[in-house]
């Protein structure tokens, strides 16, 4: 099972450290034309909540994976993971909101790979 955990960790850590940096480098509309459907949601968010989602994502990023690599504070690594599901829901929902069903296996996905980091390694798996 660790295997499989340090799996699904670089996998959370690559997409979100990707999607993080993009949406800190670029304007919303740059991103938003990106890859609709899946980015058109960029277009109808305010700026702050904008950067501050490319901020938690790559936070989340690296906190899935450097307390548990280090071992300074390893609890830190399923805390990130609960919240990379959190931004997961919060996602969902507004795509659900706005009818872009084309993005749903993407957030579920990404969903199932965070709340089984956060429940492996808080429950030592």
């Amino acid at each position: 099972m660790t295997i499989a955990l340090w799996i699904a960790q670089g996998l959370l850590a690559a997409v979100f450290l990707a999607v993080g940096i993009t949406k800190l480098k670029d304007d919303r509309e740059t991103y938003a034309a990106a890859r609709p459907p899946m980015t058109t949601y960029a277009s109808r968010m305010p700026v702050w909540l904008f950067r501050t989602v490319g901020v938690l994502e790559v936070a989340g990023a690296l906190g899935v994976v450097l307390p548990w690599t280090t071992g300074i504070a390893p609890v830190l690594t399923p805390v990130a993971a609960a919240g990379l599901a959190l931004i997961m829901v919060g996602a969902a929902v507004d795509h659900a909101r706005h009818g872009e069903s084309a993005s749903y296996p993407v957030n579920a996905v990404l969903f199932a790979l965070a709340a089984v980091v956060a429940l492996g390694r808080l429950l030592g798996w």
